[in-house]
């Protein structure tokens, strides 16, 4: 029988040689996806030893055991999936409005100087003011009713979409314009061929900011006016005092987040696999 001080003897190579999968297992611990895990570990396990040593009171930092409990409560009552698919249903219809309204605009001022000259001035004023800067006029104008939050997550996206249009169409390379010149396109193949598929990836980050930006607004108007949707379900539990309720949702509104990000990389990937190919 190997005694403790033997084994103790042996080097690190020694004790791993019966592991069959010793490499694929130091290549995974190595990996990005691995690595990118250390930090919410570390997170859980401080939150475990914070709730075990009283470092915080539980009415402010509850248990895990407690949030799991409030999850599950929640989700079988169809509480939860009601009010995320109130604020999912939002942000879709003020993304999809404030995306389309800001790919028209950002074209027009991108392909006309005089459009530029006349409105890009205003537009960067208007870029300057936070979306929740208009809650007070717009509660006057329109109430409190969906139509303010339509509007509010409509403006956090246009804004990085306009401008990421704009920026993309101007950023088209001179050497492209003068190839099209060569085979005498016409306005319409110049615009289809050359400068939209040229400026299409700034586009398209253009949308992914604006997604994120209307999440956010999403969030920020429904903890001021709303009474369903995530952030009410955030107000509530904090008017409660259930911190619990409080931590479910904010998880919930950082996972949908990080999906939505997810997808339009994703989208990403497949139409514009032709500038890995490239490479």
């Amino acid at each position: 029988m190997t005694s403790l001080t033997d084994y103790a003897a042996k080097t690190s190579a020694e004790r791993w040689a019966w592991f069959p999968y010793k490499e694929q297992l130091w290549r995974a611990l190595r990996s990005d996806r691995a690595l990118s895990l250390i930090f919410p570990i570390a997170l859980i396990i401080l939150w475990f030893a914070a709730v075990e040593h009283q470092w915080l009171p539980e009415q402010i930092l509850p248990a895990p055991s407690l949030m799991l409990a409030t999850a599950s409560d929640v989700i079988s009552t169809g509480e939860l999936f009601y009010h995320t698919s109130i604020s999912v249903q939002r942000v879709i219809l003020g993304f999809l409005l404030g995306a389309f309204i800001g790919l028209v605009f950002g074209v027009f001022i991108g392909l006309s100087r005089l459009a530029e000259e006349y409105l890009y001035p205003t537009f960067k004023l208007f870029v300057q003011v936070p979306s929740l800067a208009w809650l007070p006029m717009l509660m006057m104008l329109v109430g409190l009713e969906e139509a303010l939050k339509i509007i509010l997550i409509a403006k956090s996206a246009f804004v990085p979409v306009a401008m990421n249009t704009f920026n993309g169409l101007r950023a088209v390379s001179n050497r492209y314009i003068e190839v099209a010149k060569v085979f005498n396109f016409n306005r319409y193949q110049l615009l289809r061929y050359v400068v939209f598929p040229s400026s299409f990836p700034p586009i398209w980050n253009g949308v992914r900011f604006g997604l994120t930006h209307a999440w956010l607004a999403l969030v920020g108007v429904e903890l001021l006016a709303s009474t369903e949707g995530l952030g009410y379900l955030i107000v509530w539990g904090r008017q409660l005092f259930q911190m619990d309720l409080v931590f479910v949702a904010v998880v919930v509104v950082g996972t949908i987040g990080y999906l939505l990000d997810k997808l339009l990389n994703h989208i990403e990937l497949k139409v514009l696999h032709w500038r890995r190919d490239s490479f």
